[in-house]
């Protein structure tokens, strides 16, 4: 028996907001949406070349408060061909919420407050 990762879930206050955040920072674009018929929920699975794996963002109606995110323990990590690039790209953006260079990592925050690792790429 085998399992394949295929999606990650983060619901999101702001759903435009959000797939421009990930577009700008991670080169992220919609590959598709689901809409409920009543209008209660969205949902817009991103994604890039790079890989099959897709992130999905999930926008409810009726949330009406900020998502608790515990203690920010979770995260998805990105690696970057270009960590120099990134980097920049991301300060610049001004959603570097804590760095690690020690480890040669940072992570970024998303307008919801979820981390994203950013970690070199493997060299083969």
């Amino acid at each position: 028996m085998a399992f394949k990762m295929i999606h990650e879930n983060y619901n999101v206050a702001d759903l435009d907001k959000s797939i421009d955040f990930y577009q700008k920072a991670l080169g992220l674009h919609e590959l598709r949406r689901k809409a409920a018929s009543d209008g209660s929920f969205i949902i817009v699975y991103m994604g890039n070349d790079e890989t099959d794996f897709e992130l999905e963002l999930t926008w409810l109606k009726d949330m009406n408060r900020p998502y608790d995110l515990g203690d920010c323990e979770f995260h998805l990590a990105f690696a970057a061909d270009d960590m120099d690039s990134a980097y920049k790209k991301h300060k610049e953006m001004d959603c570097i919420c804590y760095e690690n260079p020690d480890m040669g990592i940072y992570f970024i925050a998303d307008p919801d407050g979820y981390w994203l690792e950013i970690v070199p790429a493997k060299k083969n």
